[in-house]
């Protein structure tokens, strides 16, 4: 008998992975998590049946989250993560050994336990000594901080159950306070295809953009996430993703698979049905 995950993008659309056996299920106090075998993917981690990550294309992900804001202010030193349960931000910022501080933030110590046991490709640097962890309500914890960190990465999941305060301009305005003055904050912004995707972009871009003077998105092709086109969020108080890239980045010799500076200047050129998204709030892809 064939076993396979799927995932639904919408009433009328789906996508799935066959799998050769499911690993685990576990019910936290937040969310359902799961683990399955996969024929194509690998490992593939789901949450409340969302799909979060596959061994096969989570590289990309990971880089371009990280890297992009990385290549662009070269005196990042203190790091606050906010959820990243996976490792796999943690994993590429541990690369830099400009970074002194990694915080990470994680409401739900489950997920960081069956990363750690069953998922060890993305979870492999969470004993990294710069690395503290935190169990606790991202939204409470940043509220807490100001002036603290030169950057911020938001890698929360989708914008409802254990993650949705954190697409509030609330979050994002305890996220400004949090950062110094050449900080930058970088979250994931959601597929823009999809109409209620393309929504939660509109409000995601919209909140930002009433906090940070410096307020664009930029794309990657993952393709296990819906519809394989899907956005991030670069927000600032004053330094350009484009502009201030540093020609040194190269120079630095970190082994990535997806990332590149040339790669840096394209992924913020979006495409013009995304352009319409973020210019005209109550208009999406239909």
């Amino acid at each position: 008998m064939d076993l396979w995950f799927t995932e639904y993008h919408t009433k009328n659309a789906r996508f799935s992975i066959k799998v050769k056996r499911q690993v685990i299920s576990l019910e936290s106090e937040f969310q359902r998590i799961d683990v399955f075998d996969s024929y194509d993917f690998g490992r593939i981690l789901v949450l409340d049946g969302y799909l979060m990550l596959t061994e096969k294309d989570e590289f990309i992900y990971h880089e371009m989250i990280t890297h992009v804001p990385l290549a662009v202010n070269s005196k990042i030193c203190d790091v606050l993560v906010i959820g990243a349960g996976d490792g796999g931000v943690v994993r590429e910022l541990t690369k830099y050994d400009s970074i002194k501080r990694i915080d990470m933030v994680e409401i739900d110590k489950l997920v960081v336990d069956v990363c750690r046991e069953y998922l060890p490709q993305t979870s492999c640097k969470l004993d990294d000594p710069r690395v503290r962890i935190y169990y606790d309500n991202g939204l409470e914890f940043v509220k807490r901080k100001n002036n603290e960190y030169d950057l911020i990465i938001v890698d929360s999941t989708d914008p409802f159950g254990p993650g949705e305060e954190l697409f509030t301009r609330e979050f994002y305005r305890n996220c400004f306070n949090a950062l110094k003055e050449s900080g930058v904050m970088v979250n994931q912004h959601e597929s823009p295809y999809y109409p209620n995707d393309a929504l939660a972009v509109q409000n995601t871009h919209r909140n930002i953009k009433s906090i940070f003077p410096v307020a664009l998105v930029y794309q990657a092709h993952i393709p296990t996430y819906p519809s394989g086109h899907f956005l991030f969020g670069f927000a600032s108080k004053g330094l350009d993703p484009v502009a201030d890239l540093n020609p040194s980045w190269d120079s630095l010799g970190l082994k990535t698979r997806y990332y590149n500076t040339g790669l840096h200047k394209g992924c913020f050129a979006l495409p013009n049905y995304v352009k319409e998204i973020l210019k005209n709030p109550g208009k999406h892809n239909k």
